[in-house]
């Protein structure tokens, strides 16, 4: 398998060395010293070049400068950062922004030429799988938003509920949590869901670009070029606007007035049209602490914020992720042509729901898309998710495992770890009892909920609301605002709920876990 290779690297011994290892596999390789040509390169091949390795080490070449840029001109490529040895942090950020793996410094031939060849493997299978996810990704209905969560549930009725209005919708939420995707199926369910559905991304857009992108530009006499704009695009049906914060004061001025006046002046012409245009807004930003910096007109605000809609990220709804898990994979064996699709085992699946994905569901996807096309046997297991497992090994205390783990009672100092990580209590001393080294060990255990009773039926549902949250009354050492709040509920709610469950809410963490 011939590919083109992109080699950014400051060392020229260094390089030449890299350089003989992949073309000893018959690969064309572009080589550059500086991250500025290494994006020029990309530019002019974009095309060709299947895979980028670059050194993150030197201040020409920072990760955190040239991934995001690397990545801007094609999204799909797989990239690899180099690092020094000991720099787990920097390479662990890398594949957080985007990157499919790293190497440590000295990097061996034969480590090379395998991550090269799993890099390339995926590269090729996305281009193949490109027209497959097109036509799936075509309308969106509420159907396909998956989950069990109480917090998305509410997403999904709000949208309902919206889509039976032309009222502006606002969708707030981190980058990831799916705000297109419910901005698609709000559309859909809507009267326009026959009409045109148009996106714009202000992030993806330069200041100076912005107000041509959404009002057109007149046709010059010099190039002839001009655009029509998104507003004039999305006639008849709804405009998305992500990340609506990163317009210019400028820009939301003339937005502003769009909204209010419900009318357009086309580029080229001097009497406005009526616009009919439902508007569907996006940010990840609190817009809010926007306004109060003055970087968000306090008025536009008022006239877009009718309806928010707030998506959580999705380490605040874990319980989705087991039922995201297995329809990516299902979805993803389907696209691959697989005879059978792919099962996962348990200990992938705590692995996954053990992580925090700052990347949110779109995070989730790529890494699960990822494992299916490189996996090599009927299941995915822990080790196909290599980048997720060595993230939650950092962060996982000492002598804590995952969920099904065993932990062994006669290790004091491992229990007296797991304690100290659950409470944020230091450690006992080497003179505990055994009363209190079981003790530690159940308390290590107690974030485990179990779902059936001893007969193997499914407990009920107060049951298990009952034991959460005398653990969080427990693990918060009763401090009830935020209790509430990682509850996802409100403090009205959870008095209640305490009185309820037999719980002195002046007294909370003596009847907790």
């Amino acid at each position: 398998m011939n590919a083109h290779v992109l080699l950014i690297n400051e060392d020229a011994a260094e390089r030449r060395s890299m350089k003989a290892a992949i073309e000893a596999q018959g690969h064309v390789v572009h080589i550059s010293d500086t991250g500025e040509e290494g994006i020029d390169l990309l530019s002019r091949h974009r095309d060709d070049i299947g895979v980028v390795v670059f050194d993150a080490s030197g201040p020409v070449t920072a990760a955190d400068d040239l991934l995001p840029a690397l990545l801007e001109i094609n999204s799909s490529l797989p990239v690899i950062v180099e690092v020094t040895e000991g720099a787990n942090e920097l390479a662990l950020d890398a594949v957080r922004a985007g990157a499919f793996d790293f190497l440590v410094k000295p990097v061996s031939s034969e480590r090379l030429v395998g991550v090269l060849d799993a890099a390339l493997k995926l590269h090729n299978v996305t281009q193949q799988a490109k027209p497959a996810r097109r036509l799936r990704g075509g309308a969106v209905t509420f159907a396909d938003i998956v989950t069990v969560s109480a917090s998305m549930s509410r997403v999904v009725e709000l949208g309902r509920r919206a889509a039976q209005s032309l009222i502006p919708v606002m969708l707030e939420g981190e980058m990831g949590v799916g705000k297109e995707t419910v901005a698609r199926a709000i559309h859909a369910a809507s009267e326009r869901g026959g009409r045109p559905f148009v996106s714009v991304n202000c992030s993806a857009i330069s200041p100076a670009q912005m107000d041509e992108m959404l009002f057109g530009s007149q046709r010059s006499a010099a190039n002839g070029a001009g655009t029509t704009g998104k507003f004039f695009e999305a006639e008849g049906g709804t405009l998305y606007i992500d990340e609506v914060a990163e317009l210019p004061l400028q820009v939301q001025l003339r937005l502003l007035n769009a909204v209010q006046d419900g009318e357009l002046v086309r580029a080229g012409q001097d009497r406005p049209v009526k616009l009919n245009v439902r508007l569907i807004l996006a940010t990840s930003r609190d817009l809010i602490e926007e306004v109060k910096s003055g970087r968000f007109r306090e008025d536009l605000y008022y006239r877009l914020n009718v309806f928010p809609i707030t998506i959580a990220a999705l380490r605040r709804r874990k319980e989705d992720i087991p039922h995201l898990v297995r329809s990516f994979v299902e979805r993803f064996s389907l696209e691959q042509r697989l005879s059978k699709t792919l099962s996962i085992e348990a200990s992938a699946m705590a692995l996954l729901t053990a992580f925090d994905w700052p990347g949110n569901t779109r995070q989730l996807e790529n890494a699960v898309f990822r494992a299916v096309v490189l996996a090599d046997g009927v299941s995915l297991k822990e080790r196909d998710f290599p980048h997720i497992a060595a993230q939650v090994a950092s962060r996982r205390p000492s002598g804590l495992g995952f969920v099904g783990e065993s932990m062994s009672s006669s290790d004091p100092s491992a229990i007296a770890k797991a304690q100290a990580a659950l409470f944020d209590r230091p450690p006992a001393g080497a003179s505990q009892t055994v009363a209190q080294t079981q003790a530690y060990a159940a308390a290590a255990m107690a974030n485990v909920i179990v779902s059936t009773d001893d007969a193997g039926n499914v407990r009920k549902l107060a049951e298990i609301e009952e034991e959460l949250i005398r653990f969080a009354l427990k693990f918060y050492r009763g401090q009830m605002s935020q209790v509430a709040r990682k509850l996802g509920i409100g403090r009205s709610t959870l008095y209640r709920k305490l009185k309820d469950y037999g719980i002195d809410p002046d007294n909370p963490q003596k009847d907790a876990a």
